[in-house]
């Protein structure tokens, strides 16, 4: 079985979780390769949810090798927490199966402190709808070579050295710009051992690991392709990149090694957090979207803004990463819809695009041209195959391939694990 990367072809939120899930069961090893404790992943097996943030959803299947790679930056309060929940419900979260690349970055309290701070003097239309999480500003410590990796916590004197040296310019910041009170050095150096006791066990080489693996490797990514930190919506995007490119990079293998690779598409589109979104609905439709899909950030508890799924969104995820196939999720929110949009193009200066525009804040300046479709009033919950879908819904589904140039490999229509084929 070919190694296999799943992206997200919006703006996050797209059902990847689940689908990870499914493809866990083939796969040999599963790997989180960007992002942090900023997005959530929400699986249903036999009925009953679970939501991880940064634990890769294979460590549902017994005997999976699951890592968290460099280009993660790890809270590791929020990992521990994660490793409870899931030991509470008997699921083996050993060292055993699990590894974190020694040169992952870990988010510290002072990250969470500059996120909240950044974001609190900004004015309502400047928010970017940050969850706050301190993952840009590890990012930044990242770049700035004065970052924490995972590595540090088994050597406590250069912990404190680097902790010490991290809260120099962030203490004049602190108190000088925004007000707020400084961090103490010894304070937050205390805080860690706990947690490095816990950390240290699952540290590992997991470039090494990759490579050596039995079968098929699955690479797993957070958010979507337009939050991408080059390639998105900018400054209304992520602190990472997002696109397939990146599994290779953060995760230390080659990028020959990327075989199989999954474009996840919501049949709908939304979006969390503030950022020009073209298809977003302020109406009966959208509120119809936003009730049936259940559209709650699994991290935030946000709603999201729902509108139509958006094929120039769409058509520029499949330029930047590829897809050799496209998962559909989430396919039966829109029954009931008499009509169904999909936006095909944008008018922008006057011209028809059939891309976004790469200027700063474009998007905002877009107008979506439509293409109406039939919808049906069908239930397909319980739809199990291609041939069991009612005729418009095939019809969408063959439309979304025409304009995309990909077909389409899995669809969902339910969140349970069951409600795929």
């Amino acid at each position: 079985m070919a190694n296999i990367v799943v992206f997200g072809s919006q703006w996050g939120d797209e059902g990847k979780g689940k689908i990870v899930d499914i493809l866990a069961e083939n796969s040999d090893a599963i790997v989180r390769f960007q992002g942090g404790n900023n997005a959530g992943h929400t699986l249903v097996v036999d009925g009953e949810q679970c939501i991880l943030h940064l634990i890769p959803s294979g460590i549902l299947h017994p005997g999976k090798m699951c890592m968290i790679g460099n280009g993660v930056v790890l809270d590791p309060v929020v990992f521990c927490a994660e490793l409870d929940k899931l030991d509470a419900k008997g699921i083996d979260v050993s060292a055993g199966r699990m590894m974190i690349s020694k040169k992952c970055h870990i988010i510290m309290p002072y990250h969470c402190q500059m996120d909240g701070a950044r974001e609190s003097v900004k004015s309502d239309s400047k928010k970017i709808g940050t969850t706050g999480r301190g993952i840009g500003p590890c990012y930044e410590d990242k770049m700035h070579r004065c970052g924490i990796r995972a590595s540090d916590f088994a050597d406590p004197a250069l912990l404190r050295e680097k902790i010490e040296k991290a809260l120099e310019e962030k203490n004049v910041l602190f108190k000088h710009l925004y007000g707020v009170d400084m961090v103490d050095a010894d304070t937050v150096f205390n805080e860690i051992p706990p947690y490095a006791e816990r950390l240290v066990p699952y540290l590992g080489d997991v470039s090494s690991a990759i490579q050596e693996a039995n079968g098929a490797v699955l690479f797993e990514g957070a958010q979507g392709t337009h939050l991408d930190i080059d390639h998105g919506t900018y400054p209304f995007v992520t602190s990472s990149n997002t696109v397939t490119a990146n599994a290779a990079i953060g995760s230390g293998c080659s990028p020959r090694d990327l075989e199989r690779i999954v474009a996840i598409v919501k049949a709908y589109t939304t979006r969390v957090g503030g950022g020009p979104f073209a298809t977003e609905l302020n109406d009966a439709d959208g509120e119809y979207l936003q009730k049936q899909g259940h559209e709650f950030g699994a991290t935030t508890g946000r709603k999201r803004r729902c509108g139509w799924l958006d094929l120039v969104v769409l058509r520029e995820s499949v330029r930047l990463n590829g897809p050799t196939e496209l998962a559909i999720t989430k396919l039966d929110v829109l029954s009931g819809l008499k009509e169904i949009k999909l936006c095909t193009a944008y008018e922008y200066k006057g011209e028809q695009v059939s891309y976004p525009p790469q200027e700063q804040n474009g998007m905002a300046y877009v107008t979506p041209v439509y293409e109406s479709m039939p919808g049906w009033d069908e239930d397909i919950t319980g739809v199990r195959s291609w041939d069991e879908l009612p005729e418009n819904a095939v019809k969408y589904l063959k439309r979304i391939e025409e304009i995309t140039g990909v077909k389409v490999g899995i669809v969902s229509v339910g969140p349970d694990r069951a409600q795929t084929f």
